[in-house]
């Protein structure tokens, strides 16, 4: 009886800090990057210590302990202040005249052969056609793209002539730019498309790259300590990209469109910012966990479709394809 009591203190005490751990997740959102570069790093983590914390509810309610205050107190306090993990409802929003955008990072195609199957991009401009959007945004675009499209804007990175991001659009494209980021490969793109009698811009954004891969990271202290500094970096890169998009964003004199893989999640001080005044299609039309990025069975949503609030999102889908490391995601909505 004594060896239970120690260990229900034992695993109350990282419950404890696993909670704790958690509130401070919910706090990233407000605090930039530049301020505290490690801390931010802490937004990759926050849909893993969600799902821990409702495991500990759920051990402590079978154990009829009352410890399960501590986790739910911090979950409720979550469905407040943050973007919530797990969307339980199913829209029923209409609207005419819809527009529909599809979000994939295609991964160059599978030029550099990671899947082991030689007809990906014929895959991928398959799915595609049968899921037909009006608008695509891609990134890691390779111009090797079988993807063909009335009207489209690509453009390639600095040090690369054939690996850059995409727009392809039903509708004709009045006017075109990109935002060339500092001493990175990544970028965004814009477009000005005319449906009917309305002109919308649309931004296609690929903020800096983490290049976390779980696989091959070796998780030993010094280790850490260089991917802890090598991330931290990155995310203050992310904070002058995403400044360098509202910049320009706030300039327009259309109602906007922003789609694009953040490399970072909903509970991010750079997801807030782009989020700011406008609508996110999962969380206004979609269900489930709205996973976007292969990792094990983390359901990490890096991949966005915002809209300003003209816009009523009638639907989200997200799709499991096995063509990237990323899963393409497809809004519709009217104006």
């Amino acid at each position: 009886m004594k060896k239970l009591k120690f260990i229900n203190k034992l695993i109350y005490l990282i419950n404890y800090i696993v909670a704790i751990w958690l509130l401070l997740g919910y706090a990233l959102p407000f605090i930039s990057p530049k301020m505290a570069p490690s801390l931010s790093v802490l937004s990759l983590t926050v849909p893993v210590l969600v799902i821990v914390n409702i495991v500990f509810v759920i051990y402590w309610l079978v154990s009829l302990k009352r410890n399960f205050l501590l986790s739910t107190i911090c979950l409720i306090i979550g469905y407040f202040v943050s973007s919530p993990l797990y969307i339980f409802s199913k829209n029923t929003n209409t609207a005419k005249n819809q527009l529909g955008i599809m979000n994939f990072n295609v991964r160059v195609f599978n030029q550099y052969k990671w899947l082991d199957d030689g007809k990906i991009p014929q895959k991928i401009d398959s799915f595609i056609k049968t899921e037909n959007p009006d608008i695509l945004c891609i990134q890691e675009f390779h111009t090797s793209s079988p993807i063909d499209y009335p009207y489209k804007y690509t453009k390639t990175v600095k040090n690369s002539k054939h690996f850059g991001q995409a727009i392809y659009s039903k509708y004709k494209i009045i006017n075109k730019g990109a935002l060339d980021f500092k001493n990175s490969n990544n970028n965004a793109l814009f477009v000005d498309i005319i449906k009917n009698l309305d002109t919308i811009r649309i931004y296609n954004i690929h903020l800096q790259s983490l290049g976390l891969n779980i696989k091959k990271e070796n998780f030993g202290q010094k280790s850490s300590e260089k991917l802890l500094k090598r991330l931290s970096k990155e995310f203050v890169k992310q904070q002058d990209q995403v400044e360098q998009i509202m910049e320009h964003k706030n300039k327009s004199k259309y109602p906007v469109i922003i789609s694009g893989d953040l490399n970072n999640t909903a509970y991010s001080w750079a997801y807030k910012q782009l989020s700011k005044n406008m609508k996110d299609s999962f969380l206004e039309a979609g269900n489930g966990f709205g996973k976007t990025f292969a990792l094990k069975q983390i359901p990490l949503r890096i991949d966005f479709i915002f809209a300003d609030k003209a816009f009523i999102f009638t639907e989200h889908k997200n799709y499991t394809k096995n063509y990237s490391d990323h899963e393409p995601i497809m809004a519709k909505m009217g104006i």
